[in-house]
């Protein structure tokens, strides 16, 4: 049995804590581990490390794969997108790398953004859900609802194919869109109804086989990849096919109408991260119903979500909000608006903010750096670089940097010198000279960054030479 862990996805609604360079997967949103180690984790011993895969964006490569390798994925595979093109596509990417290693293969899909709170009877479920998709079927797994929710896309079981310990699996009479709260409530009542997961398992040929049926240009264009993959070209023809794949997700363009689906009906404490208020499902609540994480004083509010970070937040009297809280944004909306969070992700769009596009503390392959001031003709930084690691060698056109060195001691290029800097010492690189710093110690390595110049976006860096292949 193969896996393939979704982890593509911006998280839009999960702002400000998401960001485009740390969406919702790489986050510890429940817990003590990120998202997307938690779906890992989920997993077991269902399957070796090295029959899963995840897709992403090649933006995410870096951070996903450090961050499974801290919980026992060193070994798995990382398929990087050329582009995003929804879910069809990225799960037809991947069938066609596990075909070619297994052609006979059972593959489960899971997304990288679900919480589950029963993960002994999640991995019983899969094996069940396995048991079925090798009769044919492309299995999906429906959580038995426990309240008549209308955030949730439903399926309509049909005739029972199987039950084992307790387990049982339907064919599906259909799939039904997000219903209005009559309509839940009756679903809820009838007990025919199950939550649609967004978690499949299926033999590798029978999906793609549907796929040539229902979604013949998707077909023809992963085929394309298909014969491309293990040789010179495989890049090359990656990049100029899947760009113009049809963007398509599985559950429209497949599911919906395929006429073999079988559902497992599934107890496994799930819920989609899908927004704010999902916390309110999966977290401890204090008596008044509120859901309270980090350095928070609240006095008399109730049924509310707060989070927040090392800064102390202080409410009073809330009642049914939500307030989110990060070093450079402050989201606070009422708990039924928190589906809107996307439309201030869309204003921040049209304005280019950088509020968007990541945190203030932002982490890099060899540590990180916090903005700390920003103004016209400059900005200053706090660099962390971890004990051996380097810098890109880089110049920037725009901009001249001056680094003053805290603690450690810091290894400097600038231009044909290298020598080092050590606490309490500085130096200056000019502009558009190459440079590179690195960490030659055994404890990380602390300086301020003074950058000046017309422009000091992130994007004014010319790599001559990585270590992490950017």
């Amino acid at each position: 049995m193969y896996a393939v862990i979704l982890a593509g996805g911006s998280g839009t609604r999960f702002w400000p804590l998401s960001r485009e360079t740390t969406p919702k997967q790489l986050l510890k949103v429940v817990g003590d581990e990120t998202m997307i180690q938690q779906t890992l984790v989920r997993l077991g011993d269902v399957m070796p490390v090295k029959n899963i895969y995840i897709i992403t964006g090649q933006k995410y490569v870096f951070d996903i794969k450090n961050q499974t390798d801290q919980v026992g994925g060193a070994g798995l595979k990382i398929i990087a997108e050329p582009s995003a093109r929804n879910t069809a596509p990225a799960i037809g990417l991947a069938a066609l790398h596990i075909r070619k290693r297994s052609p006979e293969a059972v593959m489960a899909v899971l997304p990288s953004d679900h919480v589950v709170t029963r993960p002994e009877a999640f991995r019983k479920v899969l094996m069940q859900a396995a048991t079925v998709a090798k009769k044919g079927y492309l299995t999906t797994i429906g959580v038995v609802p426990s309240r008549p929710e209308t955030g949730y896309g439903y399926i309509q079981k049909g005739a029972s194919l199987s039950k084992t310990d307790g387990i049982e699996g339907f064919k599906v009479q259909r799939f039904v869109e997000k219903p209005d709260a009559a309509t839940a409530r009756k679903y809820l009542k009838s007990g025919d109804y199950l939550w649609n997961s967004g978690i499949f398992v299926w033999r590798v040929k029978d999906i793609l086989a549907e796929m040539q049926k229902q979604i013949p240009d998707l077909y023809q264009g992963l085929m394309k990849i298909g014969r491309a993959l293990g040789t010179k070209k495989e890049e090359e023809v990656m990049a100029a096919v899947f760009k113009e794949l049809p963007s398509v997700s599985i559950d429209y363009g497949i599911m919906e109408k395929a006429s073999k689906a079988a559902v497992i009906s599934a107890d496994i404490g799930w819920c989609d991260m899908g927004s704010w208020i999902a916390l309110a499902e999966v977290s401890p609540k204090d008596r008044m119903g509120n859901v309270i994480t980090g350095n928070v004083i609240d006095i008399a509010s109730k049924d509310s979500i707060i989070y927040a970070g090392n800064r102390l937040i202080a409410t009073i009297g809330l009642q049914g909000t939500v307030v989110v809280d990060t070093p450079d944004a402050t989201l606070i909306c009422g708990k039924e608006h928190t589906q809107d969070v996307r439309k201030v992700v869309d204003e921040l769009k049209k304005k280019g903010a950088e509020e968007l596009l990541e945190h203030v503390t932002v982490v890099r392959p060899w540590g990180s750096y916090t903005v700390l001031e920003v103004g016209p003709r400059y900005k200053i930084k706090r660099i962390v670089v971890n004990p051996g690691a380097k810098l890109s060698h880089q110049l920037h056109h725009h901009r001249s940097e001056h680094w003053v060195v805290v603690s450690g001691t810091a290894r400097v290029t600038v231009g044909e010198k290298t020598y080092n800097v050590h606490p309490n010492e500085s130096t200056y690189v000019p502009l558009s000279t190459g440079h590179r710093l690195e960490n030659p110690g055994k404890v990380p390595l602390h300086l301020i960054e003074v950058q000046n110049g017309d422009y000091t976006a992130e994007d004014d860096i010319i790599r001559l030479e990585d270590d992490y292949g950017r």
